[in-house]
């Protein structure tokens, strides 16, 4: 699996009028009166003459709006492109996901445009940094398996430059680099995600965790199918049965000398689910190639929190299986023991994805972590609920509210939902000591009761644990957006990233 070439990315506080650009990107907000240019870079005469133009261009400042045009004398560039920034009032800074937003659509859409410059309002280093995060969030393209790619898709952007009165700030060189480790993070686990199944299956994934790993200060563990077995990983041998290629455990550490805090990061790695014997319908099912998504952001977060060099260990277990329907595969009504010792009924072969988690959570409380979080495309009923751009986050109180907090600061739509205690008891089994399905109304929140059974206790206090459900927010099929592309899309991994920054923080 080849690794993506990464654009180039500085930022510069020159005038934008002398920036040599193919592109020159300059932001239009939605006020009260109208499309107005934000901090145009350009001559007051310029702006004048532009902005009595937007009623003839269609210019409305909308977000996603990018109206491009020829250069103007006075710039270098040789397209000036109009932005939308969304709603803007005098006297209120945008939002840094606005920023980055805005960045991210324009960088997308200017796709096959060499050298791209961002102009848009941006006077602190937390402003630039959101530019250049969403602009190389929106810098991406998926093409390896394209044999004949460069006809028809045309070239990502290759160079970024970020306008910024901040450009001379000490911190803007730390703040750029960590938008490069998250750029990179974020559009690896893309990739991931939008690997066919017919190349990323559990042993190729383990692969490529073992590449992806392999110049950074981080340990890989691997379990194969004859391992797994011998340690009663039964869940994620139950889910793998069925397959023809055998399912893996693998265990990232990045293991700091004094961390503040020890994570524990747990992801599904479903590489591609039928559902088993429990078949899926036929329509949509080419996009189950993405329930490997909660596996490749724990892989992926762990990878930046390493290479920012953040003072807190973190392990990431990655619970890889093929769900498939063959002679082998698990049955309706089958009993499976879990790492542990646990006993689950499997009522239906679909809701596998809590199987293995179970065998992760277990192996990774083990090691008696300070937090636990577990990140997965589980259920159907999390897109019934928030639909396909806002994710879930359950648990203990204190994790659940902290997660929500990095997600705030990272620009990611998490909400927090409840464990109704009443769910549990919709998950006994006249056969083994849980069952995999219960209630079906709120079987987001039944999947994660379930989870909760498998998370250790240290001193018999239940180890700190937040879900994160992502199961439509991980795979977008729709039109792309802001900085977010179709299919894999990258999300949680930022959250994470922010939550280790946040713990680091509150330990100080």
């Amino acid at each position: 699996m080849s690794k993506a070439s990464e654009p180039d990315l500085q930022v510069i506080s020159r005038d934008a009028r002398k920036v040599q650009a193919q592109a020159l990107v300059v932001g239009v907000g939605q006020s009260p009166d109208g499309p107005v240019l934000v901090d145009s870079p350009l001559s007051q005469k310029a702006s004048s003459a532009l902005a009595g133009s937007f009623a003839l261009l269609g210019v409305t400042g909308a977000p996603d709006q990018v109206v491009r045009l020829p250069g103007l004398p006075e710039l270098d560039a040789e397209m000036l492109v109009l932005a939308g920034l969304g709603p803007v009032s005098a006297g209120e800074s945008l939002s840094a996901e606005a920023l980055r937003r805005a960045a991210g659509s324009a960088v997308r859409q200017l796709a096959g445009t060499g050298s791209v410059a961002l102009a848009l309002p941006s006077t602190s280093v937390e402003d630039a940094a959101a530019v250049a995060e969403g602009a190389l969030f929106g810098a991406y393209s998926f093409t390896e398996h394209r044999s004949t790619h460069a006809s028809k898709i045309p070239a990502k952007v290759s160079s970024i430059t970020v306008i910024s009165a901040a450009a001379g700030d000490a911190a803007v060189k730390p703040a750029l680099e960590r938008a490069r480790i998250l750029g990179r993070a974020v559009n690896a686990t893309r990739s991931l995600v939008n690997q066919p199944p017919s190349h990323l299956y559990p042993e190729t994934f383990a692969t490529a965790v073992r590449e992806a790993a392999r110049t950074l200060p981080v340990k890989v563990t691997v379990w194969d199918e004859k391992k797994l077995e011998r340690e009663g990983f039964g869940g994620i041998l139950g889910v793998g049965k069925g397959s023809a290629r055998p399912p893996r455990l693998v265990k990232v550490e990045y293991s700091p000398a004094r961390p503040k805090a020890k994570l524990a990061l747990v992801g599904k790695g479903i590489t591609f689910d039928s559902g088993g014997i429990s078949l899926k319908p036929a329509a949509g099912m080419q996009a189950m190639k993405s329930d490997m998504g909660g596996a490749a952001v724990v892989l992926n977060a762990v990878l930046a929190i390493a290479e920012l060099g953040l003072p807190v260990k973190v392990t990431s277990w990655l619970c890889l299986a093929e769900n498939m329907p063959s002679g082998t595969a698990q049955r309706p009504s089958d009993v499976l023991t879990t790492y542990g010792g646990r006993t689950v009924e499997v009522l239906n072969t679909d809701a596998e994805g809590r199987l293995v988690l179970a065998d992760g959570l277990v192996a990774a409380s083990e090691e008696e972590p300070d937090v636990l979080i577990d990140v997965a495309t589980l259920t159907g009923a999390q897109m019934v609920a928030l639909g396909n751009r806002v994710s879930a986050v359950m648990g203990e109180d204190g994790v659940r509210d902290a997660v929500k907090a990095a997600a705030d600061r990272a620009g990611e739509l998490f909400w927090p939902m409840p464990l109704p205690e009443e769910l549990r008891a919709s998950l006994e089994s006249q056969t083994a000591d849980i069952a995999n399905i219960g209630e079906r109304f709120g079987g987001m929140m039944t999947a994660a009761v379930f989870l909760r059974e498998f998370v250790g206790e240290v001193d018999g206090v239940k180890i700190p644990w937040a879900h994160l459900d992502i199961a439509g927010p991980a795979f977008n099929e729709a039109a792309p957006y802001g900085y977010t592309p179709k299919e894999g899309t990258g999300v949680a991994v930022r959250t994470l990233v922010s939550y280790a920054e946040d713990v680091v923080t509150r330990s100080v």
